[in-house]
C-alpha cells in the first residue's frame, strides 16, 4: 500500500508508535511528513489533533465494509485523539458525485434525518461514544447563504474540477454533469475549514475531496488537514468489494449467528486483509499469529478467534460464544436450540411444495433443485427423492447448512 513519502523528521517513540498505528492498513497517508510534525507538536503540547470523519447517511445500514475507516477513527481515539463524527446532513442534499457515472439523486430531509440517527447509532458500537463530538455540516453550511457559497464558489477553478476522474469521464463521454455537483466537494472541503481539521480520513473514493479540504484551508489561511485513505474491504466472495447489491456482505445489524457463520466463510488468503482492517489486534500478534498458522496450526483457529472478535464487537461476548457453539451444532448435523415454528396444510404434502410453503424455498422447481444438491435434510436424514410426500406431523426440516424449520403439517 502506498504510505506516501518516507518521513525524515525525529520522532520519538511516542510518535513513531502513532505513526505505526497510523499507517496500519491505510492506502495513503499525505503529506505523511506534515502528519508526523502534527503528532510531534500534539506530545509537547497535550494538545489533541482533530480528526475528521464525514459520513453521508444515503442509506438506512451500514455494513462492516464502512467499518474500516471507522476502526482506524478508533485507533486514533485511543491515542487521545479528538475523533469528529461528522453527519453530512447538508451535503446529502446535493449528492456525493465520487464513483458516479450519472448524477445521484438527492436525499429527502426526512430520509436524511431517519438514516443519520441509524449511522450514529451503528458507529457508535465502533467508536467511544462519550469521546466523540457529533457534528452536523448544517450547522455551518445552510448559515453561509448565497453570498458565502459564491464567495467559496470563486476558491477553486472549472479547470481543476474537471481533473477529477469521474466529472473527466463523464464530460468526456457525453453524459451530463449538473452544475449542483461541483458545490459537493467545495461543501465537503468546507466542512474541514468550519472544523479546523488536522487529519481528515475517508475511503479511496474520496481523495479528490479530502485534499479539497486541504486547498479551502489554506484559502482561509488555516495550516492545511491531512489525508488519510483507507482501501475498500473485499467481501465474502473474496474478489469485488463487500457491497449489498454483490451480496457478500455482513450487516453489523445481523445477528449473532449469522455474522459468526458468514466470517467463517472467508478464505485463508483474505482472512488475513480482514485482520490488519477489522481486528483490533496489534500486529505483533497478528504476525505472531500468521507465523503459528505457517508453522502449522490450522488456519480455522486462526479464522474462529477474528469472528468471535467482529461478533462480540457488534454483540457481546456471551453472543459470540452461541455463535460458535451454534456453528459446531450445525457442522456436526445437530439442530441448534432456537428454530423457526412453521404450520403448513395438506398433508400429505409434497417436499417440494413443503419447503415453498415453509419458506425454506421460494418456489417448488428451486425446492427441486436443493433435493438435487443434496441440501435438504428431514429429520437429520437427505431428502434424495423430489417425490417424497410426507403424511401430518411435526419435522424438523433443513435448507443448507444455515437454514433450520420445525414444520407441522395438518
Amino acid at each position: 500500500m502506498n504510505q506516501s513519502a518516507v518521513t525524515t523528521t525525529p520522532v520519538s517513540d511516542g510518535v513513531r508508535q502513532a505513526l505505526e498505528i497510523s499507517l496500519r492498513g491505510v492506502q495513503e497517508l499525505l503529506p505523511q511528513d506534515e502528519w508526523v510534525k502534527k503528532l510531534a507538536r500534539s506530545e509537547a503540547t497535550g494538545q489533541p489533533l482533530r480528526i475528521k470523519l464525514g459520513l453521508d447517511p444515503t442509506a438506512p445500514d451500514i455494513h462492516i465494509g464502512h467499518t474500516v475507516v471507522l476502526n482506524k477513527m478508533r485507533q486514533l481515539q485511543d491515542l487521545g485523539h479528538q475523533v469528529i463524527f461528522l453527519i453530512g446532513d447538508f451535503t446529502s442534499l446535493i449528492g456525493d458525485p465520487s464513483g458516479r457515472n450519472s448524477t445521484r439523486p438527492p436525499l429527502t430531509p426526512e430520509q436524511i434525518k431517519v438514516n443519520a440517527e441509524t449511522y450514529y447509532k451503528q458507529a457508535s458500537l465502533v467508536l467511544d461514544p462519550a469521546r466523540t463530538e457529533i457534528r452536523y455540516n448544517s450547522e455551518w453550511s445552510e448559515p453561509l447563504g448565497a453570498t458565502g457559497m459564491i464567495q467559496l464558489a470563486a476558491k477553486y477553478t472549472v479547470a481543476r474540477m474537471m481533473e477529477r476522474d469521474d466529472f473527466h469521464k463523464r464530460f468526456t463521454t457525453g453524459q451530463s454533469i449538473s452544475v449542483h455537483e461541483f458545490l459537493y466537494p467545495l461543501m465537503q472541503g468546507y466542512d474541514s475549514v468550519a472544523l479546523k481539521s488536522d487529519l481528515e480520513l475517508g475511503g479511496t473514493d474520496q481523495k479528490f475531496n479530502l485534499l479539497m479540504g486541504r486547498h479551502l484551508q489554506q484559502e482561509y489561511g488555516q495550516e492545511p488537514q491531512c489525508v488519510l485513505t483507507m482501501p475498500l474491504l473485499v467481501g465474502l466472495d473474496g474478489v469485488d468489494k463487500m457491497s449489498k447489491s454483490k451480496n457478500n456482505y455482513i450487516g453489523i445489524a445481523e445477528d449473532a449467528n449469522t455474522m459468526f457463520a458468514k466470517v467463517l466463510s472467508i478464505s485463508d488468503t483474505l482472512m488475513w486483509d480482514w485482520y490488519t482492517l477489522l481486528s483490533f489486534k496489534s500486529l505483533a500478534d497478528i504476525a505472531a499469529l500468521k507465523a503459528e498458522i505457517a508453522g502449522g496450526r490450522n488456519p480455522k483457529d486462526a479464522k474462529v478467534m477474528l469472528a468471535k472478535e467482529i461478533t462480540t464487537r457488534f454483540h457481546s461476548a456471551a453472543a459470540a460464544d452461541a455463535a460458535e457453539q451454534d456453528f459446531i451444532n450445525r457442522s456436526k448435523g445437530g439442530v441448534p436450540d432456537e428454530i423457526p415454528e412453521v404450520s403448513v396444510s395438506g398433508a400429505p404434502l409434497g417436499i417440494g411444495a413443503l419447503l415453498k410453503q415453509a419458506n425454506l424455498a421460494p418456489s417448488t422447481s428451486e425446492a427441486n433443485r436443493l433435493i438435487d444438491g443434496g441440501g435438504v435434510r428431514v429429520e437429520g436424514s437427505v431428502v434424495s427423492d423430489k417425490g417424497l410426500k410426507l403424511d401430518a406431523g411435526t419435522y424438523v426440516v433443513q435448507v443448507g447448512k444455515r437454514k433450520f424449520a420445525r414444520v407441522t403439517l395438518a
